[in-house]
């Protein structure tokens, strides 16, 4: 209802609206940048969400809240970011952790890779830098997962440096402030906007500005259906003043997904089950799985030879298919997956490495201790239920 209403009061408010007696300067002029930043700011003040990240400076709190927020929702970070800070609260905690560790606080938030280069960042940090976090933006960039963006947001944020910051957020709100209707994924595009966001910085206080921008755009220069009659920047933003924002930025072209059938099996031998660690350049390397793969066969004796010989290839054991347990569908990047989940008795074999994967038996008590993927852990709940039956 409160989203109906705000739309209705837009559309009001739109259709009421005047042409204001003095129009700001164009867009990048003295006049222009000097209203943005006195406004946005204004608009900061009043609307910041209490976020745990804002509440230290520290850099190392806004480095892990940076790699965190990287393609995840802020309230999905909110509870990971805290339990995160309490197990690893300094930069030196964290490089000392074993990997396990750090991916089983990780596991949930996806995007894998981002738990392990922080991690490897961590070590070059008390390795090379004395276990304090660099202010030099080149040493920053050469950091393990550490681009422009997320060099400029840390040391903007817990330094005050003057570097600017371009991300989701941002392009769409400086796309619509100077009404570019290019490809702002692009190597023109972005290099546009880039020096858009460097141009508009302000001398001092950059950090809470480069904030500012980021929340304008999460909370009020939405993809569809931009509040444009609650922002602050709406008289200087040349999309709203020409009618086009709902056309700009230009939106991505559609995404063609990949139908995959993959099946995971659960190996059972005398009370314990078996894990594979996957191996680095696999999905989700460095997190714990049962053995998993495509499949071809979708039923029947033949789908059963699979099984067996795909389990032989990836652990060195044979098995005997027992029942299927569930079927899961799930997506990854561009995989639309389908995963069907088997139990298996153990018959005969010792386990070995393949392609530099690791194998541990476990009791399925034991299973809430290991890093799984999202789909692993589901698995590992049922099987943990099943044995408490």
């Amino acid at each position: 209802m409160e989203n109906g209403r705000r739309e209705k009061d837009c559309t009001n408010m739109a259709r009421s609206k005047k042409p204001l007696a003095r129009q700001p300067a164009g867009p990048l002029s003295r006049g222009w940048k000097q209203s943005l930043r006195r406004r946005l700011r204004a608009w900061y003040d009043r609307h910041a969400r209490d976020l745990p990240w804002r509440r230290n400076a520290d850099p190392y709190r806004v480095w892990v809240s940076e790699i965190m927020l990287q393609q995840t929702q802020v309230a999905t970070v909110v509870p990971y970011f805290l339990r995160f800070l309490k197990a690893f609260p300094d930069v030196r905690s964290l490089a000392a952790a074993d990997e396990h560790q750090v991916l089983r606080l990780w596991e949930g938030l996806g995007y894998y890779r981002r738990a392990r280069q922080l991690h490897a960042a961590a070590r070059t940090i008390v390795d090379e830098h004395g276990g304090r976090f660099p202010d030099d933006p080149h040493l920053v960039r050469r950091l393990p997962g550490i681009g422009r963006y997320t060099a400029g947001a840390i040391l903007s944020i817990s330094m005050d440096k003057r570097l600017a910051i371009l991300e989701a957020n941002t392009v769409r709100l400086l796309s619509r402030l100077i009404a570019f209707e290019g490809d702002p994924r692009a190597a023109g595009g972005q290099r546009q906007l880039w020096e858009v966001a460097e141009a508009i910085l302000p001398r001092r206080r950059v950090g809470q500005f480069n904030q500012a921008l980021m929340e304008l755009g999460s909370q009020v220069c939405t993809v569809r259906a931009p509040h444009c009659c609650e922002c602050p920047l709406s008289a200087l933003c040349k999309a709203h003043l020409t009618d086009r924002q709902d056309a700009i930025p230009r939106t991505a072209p559609k995404q063609n997904f990949e139908n995959v059938h993959e099946a995971a099996v659960v190996v059972r031998r005398r009370g314990e089950v078996l894990l594979r660690r996957c191996a680095a350049g696999e999905r989700w390397a460095g997190l714990w799985d049962f053995p998993r793969f495509v499949v071809r066969a979708q039923g029947g004796a033949a789908a059963r030879r699979e099984l067996v010989d795909r389990v032989r290839e990836q652990t060195g054991i044979t098995i005997a298919p027992v029942e299927r347990l569930s079927t899961m569908r799930h997506g990854v990047t561009r995989f639309r997956i389908t995963l069907d989940c088997h139990a298996a008795d153990y018959v005969e074999g010792h386990t070995r490495r393949a392609n530099g994967a690791q194998l541990k038996w476990v009791r399925p008590t034991a299973l809430a201790e290991y890093p799984l993927s999202s789909t692993g852990r589901r698995l590992a709940r049922l099987v943990a239920e099943q044995c408490e039956l």
